[in-house]
C-alpha cells in the first residue's frame, strides 16, 4: 500500500511538471535530489559504521554485558513475567541497550528476537503483558545517544548536531512515563473486567 502511495505521488508530480511546461526544472530537481540523497546516504553510512564499530568494541570488551546487567532491575520492574537470568531477560537487555544508544539497525533484529522468545510463554495468537511492554518501549524509542538523528543533522549542515540531545532525553522520559503508566492501567482494567465477566458468568450458571 505504501509503495502504491509513493508511486502515485511521483507519477502525479511528474505529470503536473510536464503539463505545466516545467520539464527543465523537473529534470534539474530529479538530478539534484539524487545527488543529495547519495550524499546523505554516504554520511549516514559513515556514522553508522562508526557507532557500530564502537558498539562492537564495547561488546568485545564486556562493557555492554555490564551495562545489560545494570538494566536487570529495570527489566524486572517492567517485565514481571520474565524469569530472572532467562533467555528472555537477556534478549530484552540486548534490545534495550541498542535502543538506548540509538542503534536502530541493531535494535530491530534484537527486538524481534526478544519478541519471539517472549511469545513462547504466551498463549497462541495472544500478546502477553510483557510482549505489549516490549512493543511500547521500542515504539517510544528510548535513546540517550540519537546517532541517526545526529547524523542527519550533520549531513544537513547543522553547526551543532548534538544540540538536540536534551530535547531527545526529555521526550524519551515523557513518552516512557506516560506509555508505561497507560499500559499498566490498561492491563489492570482489562484484568478487572475479565474477572468481573467470569464472576457474572459463574453466577448465571
Amino acid at each position: 500500500m505504501l509503495n502504491m502511495i509513493w508511486a502515485g505521488m511521483i507519477l502525479s508530480a511528474t505529470a503536473v511538471g510536464l503539463l505545466s511546461g516545467q520539464g527543465a526544472a523537473l529534470s534539474s530537481a530529479i538530478f539534484d535530489g539524487c545527488s543529495k540523497a547519495l550524499e546523505l546516504s554516504l554520511t549516514l553510512l559513515g556514522v553508522a559504521a562508526f557507532w557500530n564499530g564502537l558498539m562492537a568494541i564495547a561488546q568485545e570488551s564486556g562493557c555492554l554485558l555490564h551495562f545489560s546487567k545494570c538494566l536487570r532491575p529495570v527489566i524486572r520492574f517492567l517485565f514481571p513475567g520474565v524469569r530472572r537470568g532467562s533467555e528472555g531477560e537477556q534478549a530484552i537487555a540486548a534490545n534495550l541497550t541498542a535502543e538506548i544508544f540509538g542503534l536502530s539497525g541493531a535494535a530491530t533484529p534484537l527486538g524481534l528476537h526478544a519478541m519471539e522468545v517472549l511469545s513462547r510463554d504466551a498463549p497462541p495468537e495472544t500478546a502477553s503483558d510483557d510482549m505489549m511492554m516490549l512493543v511500547l518501549l521500542n515504539t517510544a524509542s528510548v535513546q540517550v545517544v540519537p546517532a541517526t538523528v545526529v547524523a542527519i543533522r550533520q549531513a544537513a549542515g547543522s553547526s551543532a548536531p548534538f544540540a538536540i540531545m536534551p530535547a531527545v532525553w526529555i521526550t524519551s522520559l515523557l513518552t516512557i512515563t506516560v506509555g508505561v503508566t497507560m499500559l499498566r492501567l490498561f492491563i489492570r482494567l482489562t484484568r478487572r473486567k475479565a474477572a468481573l465477566y467470569r464472576t457474572r458468568r459463574g453466577t448465571a450458571c
